[in-house]
C-alpha cells in the first residue's frame, strides 16, 4: 500500500494533482485485494505498486481526446505500468473510483474544517473569561431589554460552536463511505471482499447497497451541515457588526498600523472581515440546497449531479474554512469597550430593572395587571422626560405606598443581573475547575 498523502492546507484537498493521486490509491488496493482472492499475480501487484504514476498535465492531454477523466488517468497509469496495468481496474466503473475517492477528500476537509471550529472555539472562550462580569445591556427587538455580559454573549457562542463540532462529526461519518459494487452496484464484476478490503485500509465504510454511485443524501447533509455552520458565523459576524456601529460601539474588530476603511472618509474603522463572513453564509446555503437537488437521480445514476460537485463541495469547503480563519482573527483581536457598555447600559435611565420592580410589586401582594400598569406609565414617561425611573417610581403615590425608599434602592442594584453567571458558565463547561 503507498504511502497516505498528508495535506498542508484546505485548498490543497482539491487540487487535481491531489484528486488523482488519491484515485491510484484505491486502484492499487484494489489489486492487493484481487491478489488475496487469487485473480491477480502478486508479482504484477508489486510491479503496480512500484511503477504506478501519473502527470496531472499527461492525463489532462489524455483527456482532451477521449473527454473521460477516469479513462484518461487510467490510460496514463497504464503508460507508467506497462504490460500489467491490464490489472488495473478489474470489475470496477468509474464511480467507484470518483466517488470513494470523493469520500476521503470530504473527509480530509471535515478534519481541517473541525480543527479549525476547536481553534475559534477556544478563542471564544478565552472571551467569555474575560469578559465574564462585563455588564452590558441585553437587546430584543434592537431595544434594550433588561443587563447581561458579554462573557454571556461569548458563553452562548461556545455552545453555538460545540454543537458545530458534533454536527460535523456526525456529517463526517455519513460522508465517510465507500463503493466498489461495479456498474449499478450488483458485484456481477467485483466482489465484495474487495470494496471492504479497500474501506478498511482507507478507514471508510463499504456502503450497505449501493447503485452505480454513492447516494447523494449523504453529500446533502454534509454541505447542509456546512450551511448550518457558516450561518451560526453569519450570527456572530452580524452581532459584532451591531455592536461596532458608531451609536452603540461597545466592541469592534481589530483595526491595523496602516488599515484604512475608506478611499473617501479616512475616519471610517468598518466591520470588513465581519461583513465577508455574512456575505459568504449565503453562498453555502445555496450550495446547500443545490446539493439537496442532486439526491434525485434517474435510476440507477445519471450524470445531473456530477457537474454541480464539481464546484459545491470544494467550493464549500475552501469557503467555511477561510470563513472560520478570519472570523478567528476577529474574535481573537476584539476590541471590547466595557465603559462603553456601562454608557450604553444607563441610557435608559434605569428603564431595564422595570421587570425587577414589577415582580416586587406583586411580592406585595399587588394584582399583576396593576402593578404592571403603574411600572409601564413611569416608564413611558422617563422615556419621554428623560427623568431617571426610580426617581418617578419614588414619586408615584401608589408605588410609594408599597415600596420603601430603602426597598426601591435595592431594586436597582446591577449584580443581581450576575449573581447566576458562575451556574451558566459551568452548565456550558467553560469553568476552569
Amino acid at each position: 500500500m503507498i504511502e497516505r498523502y498528508t495535506l498542508p492546507a484546505m485548498g490543497a484537498i482539491w487540487t487535481q494533482e491531489h484528486k488523482l493521486r488519491t484515485w491510484l490509491q484505491i486502484e492499487i488496493l484494489a489489486c492487493e485485494a484481487w491478489a488475496a482472492l487469487g485473480r491477480i499475480p502478486a508479482e504484477a501487484v508489486e510491479n503496480i505498486k512500484r511503477r504506478a504514476s501519473f502527470s496531472v498535465e499527461r492525463a489532462a492531454q489524455i483527456e482532451a481526446e477521449v473527454h473521460h477523466d477516469v479513462i484518461a488517468f487510467l490510460t496514463n497509469v497504464a503508460e507508467t505500468v506497462g504490460e500489467d496495468s491490464k490489472y488495473i481496474h478489474v470489475g470496477l466503473t468509474s464511480s467507484d473510483i470518483l466517488d470513494t475517492g470523493l469520500a476521503l477528500q470530504m473527509r480530509e476537509a471535515a478534519d481541517l474544517i473541525l480543527e479549525k471550529l476547536e481553534r475559534l472555539q477556544e478563542a471564544v472562550a478565552r472571551q467569555a473569561h474575560a469578559h465574564k462580569y462585563t455588564l452590558m445591556v441585553g437587546r430584543t427587538h434592537g431595544v434594550h431589554a433588561e443587563p447581561v455580559t458579554f462573557g454571556l454573549k461569548m458563553a452562548l457562542w461556545y455552545t453555538d460552536l460545540q454543537r458545530s463540532r458534533e454536527r460535523l462529526l456526525r456529517a463526517r461519518e455519513v460522508i465517510s463511505c465507500g463503493k466498489l459494487s461495479g456498474a449499478v452496484g450488483t458485484y456481477a464484476n467485483s466482489d465484495p471482499a474487495v470494496e471492504e478490503y479497500v474501506c478498511e485500509r482507507l478507514g471508510l465504510t463499504p456502503c450497505p447497497v449501493s447503485t452505480q454511485v454513492i447516494q447523494r443524501d449523504r453529500h446533502a447533509e454534509f454541505l447542509a451541515t456546512l450551511a448550518v455552520i457558516a450561518s451560526t458565523l453569519e450570527k456572530m459576524a452580524t452581532e459584532v457588526r451591531n455592536l461596532q456601529r458608531t451609536d452603540i460601539l461597545e466592541a469592534e474588530e481589530p483595526f491595523y498600523d496602516g488599515q484604512k476603511g475608506s478611499s473617501a472618509m479616512p475616519h471610517k474603522r468598518n466591520p470588513m472581515m465581519s461583513e465577508r463572513v455574512a456575505g459568504l453564509a449565503r453562498v453555502l446555503r445555496g450550495h446547500a440546497l443545490a446539493a439537496m437537488e442532486n439526491v434525485a437521480l434517474w435510476h440507477e445514476r445519471d450524470l445531473t449531479h456530477s457537474s454541480v460537485e464539481r464546484v459545491i463541495i470544494p467550493d464549500s469547503c475552501i469557503l467555511l474554512d477561510y470563513m472560520l480563519e478570519k472570523f478567528t482573527v476577529v474574535v481573537e483581536g476584539l476590541v471590547v469597550y466595557p465603559d462603553r457598555m456601562r454608557e450604553n447600559l444607563e441610557r435608559t435611565l434605569g428603564l431595564v430593572f422595570s421587570q425587577r420592580v414589577l415582580l416586587a410589586l406583586v411580592d406585595k401582594g399587588v394584582v399583576r395587571e396593576d402593578a404592571y400598569r403603574w411600572v409601564q406609565r413611569n416608564s413611558m414617561r422617563a422615556w419621554a422626560e428623560r427623568q431617571p425611573l426610580r426617581l418617578l417610581l419614588s414619586q408615584d403615590p401608589e408605588v410609594a405606598s408599597r415600596l420603601s425608599p430603602e426597598e426601591l434602592d435595592a431594586l436597582f442594584d446591577y449584580r443581581y443581573y450576575t449573581r447566576h453567571v458562575d451556574a451558566i458558565f459551568r452548565r456550558c463547561g467553560l469553568d476552569k475547575e
